[in-house]
């Protein structure tokens, strides 16, 4: 059954007003939602605004969501077809391969689709898309900029989808319309994003990073002192004034010499307490941050914690980003494609979270040697994996060493290679 727009009578006929436009934003119309959107608050005590567009301002944000929005667009994601209990076959023949690994609508390619998906997880706690589906046949995913997505839960359980368009119209869609992401919620049906519960951290990094700004501006502090042996005259104190501002205009004059005249000299400043703890308020900031997103601080740019509670060494802190951290996403993708944009209980969205290791390639090796060694991969899987042809008598599985040696019935010639320990 094709899906009706309820601005249009044809599901093909896609209005742009239907796209999200690139900032979002919330659309006010009556006096009601303005009061709502100022009780909700996006003001901070340090002073900063703090919404997704301003967040991504601070460098530590922006890493994270960069970090973390870019596994779930890069990895291999294959749609599997469940045969029997021990049996699967990729599905690369349904409309929901095309959908993820070709053209997911119109004007985006796979790796754009899903990377802004993740964002608007990690940023506004929810991706939403419209399904457009065509005799009966899924054929694109529209996205819904969730900012102007409300989400509601109605009497009898299901959800329903309010759509403000820009200008002002509504438009709502059922469960079954939508396709909809979200990690950790605290009602069942809505996500919640870091970026809420990190307002006030994100905001304090932003009016620090403000101050700071500020205050190169202007030159920084005071650097040092002039003494000058005698009372200055007018006219000095303006000669003075004049050589000091040409000194620092700009930052070109930063490590030259200063020429002073009248016998004066100069005294340097030291940093004080105060810059000092500037200085490590900012890394705590980087830190709190990172902490909120799940992202270990050295994959962003700080190295002056040795994020032990992950192990100090680089592969350790990797693992654990993976397993703590990104796992969740990935696994949130999967049922997600499986359950909203399928119903055929065959088929199955699964990512290859061995790629993960392919910029290793001692790692990625040594674990094939393994898979080859114990049987579980064939050499035409493995060169499959490496995107290479197979080879000839490549589909034999080895008998993993130590064991019984016998007859392989999955190779080519029912013939397991050389299974005997004494010519092994």
């Amino acid at each position: 059954m094709a899906l009706r727009w309820p601005w249009s009578q044809k599901s093909a006929d896609v209005p742009r007003n239907a796209v999200q436009d690139s900032g979002g934003g919330v659309l006010i119309t009556t006096s009601a939602e303005l009061e709502q959107f100022l009780k909700d608050g996006q003001t901070t005590k340090a002073g900063p605004v703090v919404t997704a567009e301003t967040a991504m301002r601070e460098g530590p944000v922006y890493a994270c969501v960069r970090i973390l929005s870019g596994p779930p667009a890069t990895l291999p994601l294959s749609i599997k077809r469940r045969l029997d209990a021990r049996t699967r076959e990729d599905a690369s023949d349904t409309d929901l391969w095309k959908l993820w690994n070709r053209r997911p609508n119109r004007w985006q390619k796979p790796h754009q689709f899903k990377r802004m998906l993740m964002a608007h997880v990690l940023l506004r706690g929810n991706a939403v898309c419209l399904k457009v589906v065509s005799r009966g046949a899924l054929k694109e995913l529209i996205p819904l900029h969730p900012d102007r997505v409300e989400i509601k839960q109605k009497d009898d359980l299901s959800l329903s989808f309010e759509y403000t368009r820009k200008n002002g119209g509504k438009s709502f869609f059922t469960q079954d319309e939508i396709f909809h992401l979200y990690g950790l919620t605290l009602n069942g049906y809505s996500g919640v994003t870091p970026i809420t519960y990190a307002r006030e951290t994100i905001g304090l990094a932003l009016a620090q990073e403000n101050y700071g700004a500020s205050q190169f501006k202007n030159g920084m502090r005071a650097s040092g002192v002039l003494t000058h042996p005698q009372k200055l005259g007018e006219e000095s104190r303006k000669n003075i004034k004049a050589s000091l501002d040409e000194y620092r205009a700009g930052g070109e004059s930063e490590g030259k010499f200063l020429l002073l005249e009248e016998g004066m000299t100069q005294s340097q400043l030291k940093m004080t307490a105060q810059d000092t703890q500037w200085v490590e308020s900012r890394k705590l900031s980087v830190r709190d941050i990172a902490m909120f997103f799940g992202v270990p601080p050295s994959m962003i740019g700080d190295n002056s914690g040795s994020d032990s509670n992950w192990g100090t060494g680089l592969e350790q802190k990797a693992n654990g980003f993976v397993t703590f951290t990104l796992e969740d996403y990935l696994t949130m993708f999967e049922e997600g494609i499986t359950i909203d944009l399928n119903s055929d209980p065959a088929i199955y969205a699964k990512y290859n979270r061995a790629a993960l290791v392919k910029g290793d390639i001692k790692a990625r090796w040594d674990a094939y040697v393994k898979g080859l060694q114990w049987g579980v991969y064939s050499p035409n899987e493995v060169r499959a994996l490496e995107d290479q042809n197979p080879r000839k008598g490549g589909d034999i599985y080895y008998p993993p060493p130590n064991t019984a040696g016998g007859s392989n019935p999955d190779s080519e010639t029912g013939e397991a290679g050389n299974d005997d320990p004494k010519t092994a």
